[in-house]
């Protein structure tokens, strides 16, 4: 679909069913592999090229909105596209959606982890489906990429910001500091054009993170205080999985000792490893530890905060982009929300594209995408089938 029917679709004040909303994000969750990156691309594909529901521009300012805040960011994307298309039963049905397919595979595998004391095999999926997964992503990458950098001065933002990523400088201080230096440039530029002195642009700004701190004495298990411990976890958490395991094992290991370490890092890789939301971790912990209550409790309690802040939100973006200085901040934010995908498909590929076999199911994926427009979930079920068929080969080798 070109740019053009693209707009005319997504202002034609069209709005999405809730029963298409829930059709496309319930199999969203269900095959959206790879992490936030790959929801993203796999949501761009599905909102902006083939239904057209949002330009890019708006899809881009959405992502946007989604970084500022915290939780999961492909969790809050899906519910900020809710919202825009079908007002707030939207918000609610396409958060949901999205979140419920991986939160029920994560209680099954709970249930194994618990009855039989491991973790199923998935390494044959995930061999067949990382390759398929960066495919989608630059695809995706390249048209936002398009409608993102439209000045010289936001691709070399681009640049750095995506070599600040390989120093390790934190993924917010990147985004809102680009979004303010793109600020403060438009700001001096248009103070300039009018002869005024450059003293005279300069405003204050300040961001200020809290992060409370929790009784250092044990606490004995109960729902309510799962509960709101994930509730505090899915309101203050910026960051990366990384960033998500500091915050689960200084409570929950060494705080509290609900959980051992090993069992922290089953509920991390069971929540890399499933589509959906990685957040899901939540729920497998929730198992763990209260069984099917404790799942509920947990998944609700680390999810509610993305549908509380996009809701207070959403709103904002239409104002944000009447403002000259607000919509520079948005394109700074924009810009550094795909450096940092195009680090994350990176640090993906050098661990998905390891032999012919995998580099062949990127470049025939990628030929599939671009050549004949084939839709990525066909993709990532092929890769998933290819995967474990190669799997099985091999074990079943002498």
């Amino acid at each position: 679909m070109t740019d053009e029917r693209q707009t005319e679709k997504a202002n034609s004040g069209e709005t999405a069913s809730l029963g298409e909303l829930a059709f496309l994000f319930l199999r969203l969750g269900t095959v959206a592999f790879g992490g936030p990156a790959a929801h993203i691309a796999m949501m761009e594909e599905e909102i902006v090229r083939r239904r057209g529901w949002l330009t890019r521009e708006k899809f881009l300012d959405l992502l946007g909105a989604a970084n500022l805040i915290p939780g999961p960011n492909s969790t809050e994307l899906a519910i900020h596209i809710g919202y825009e298309r079908a007002g707030w039963p939207g918000l609610f049905v396409a958060g949901t959606c999205f979140i419920l397919p991986a939160a029920l595979i994560v209680t099954a595998l709970a249930w194994s982890y618990v009855a039989f004391g491991k973790l199923p095999e998935v390494s044959g999926i995930l061999y067949g489906v990382k390759p398929v997964i960066i495919a989608v992503v630059l695809q995706a990458l390249w048209g936002l990429g398009k409608t993102a950098v439209k000045t010289k001065l936001l691709a070399v933002s681009g640049v750095i910001v995506l070599v600040l990523c390989f120093s390790g400088i934190n993924e917010l201080a990147l985004l809102f500091g680009t979004g303010f230096v793109l600020m403060f440039v438009d700001r001096l530029k248009r103070r300039l054009e009018k002869g005024e002195s450059a003293l005279q642009s300069f405003f204050p700004s300040a961001l200020l993170l809290f992060q409370s701190s929790a009784p250092a004495t044990a606490a004995a298990f109960g729902l309510w205080p799962l509960f709101l411990f994930f509730l505090k976890v899915g309101a203050v958490l910026f960051g990366s999985g990384y960033v998500l395991l500091a915050f689960l094992r200084a409570d929950l290991v060494e705080r509290w000792g609900w959980l051992t370490n090993e069992q922290l890092l089953d509920a991390i890789a069971v929540g890399q490893i499933t589509p959906g939301p990685v957040f899901t971790t939540a729920t497998f912990i929730g198992y763990l530890l209260g069984g099917t209550s404790g799942a509920a409790a947990a998944t609700v309690g680390i999810f509610l905060p993305a549908f509380v802040f996009v809701g207070l939100s959403g709103w904002i973006v239409p104002r944000l982009r009447r403002s000259p200085a607000m919509a520079a901040f948005l394109d700074g934010v924009n810009v550094a929300s795909l450096a940092l995908m195009v680090f994350v498909a990176y640090e993906l590929g050098r661990s998905a594209l390891i032999d012919r076999v995998t580099i062949l199911l990127f470049l025939l994926s990628a030929v599939l995408l671009i050549r004949f427009k084939l839709n990525s979930a066909w993709l990532v079920i092929g890769g998933a089938l290819t995967g474990s068929l190669l799997s099985l080969g091999t074990n079943s080798a002498p």
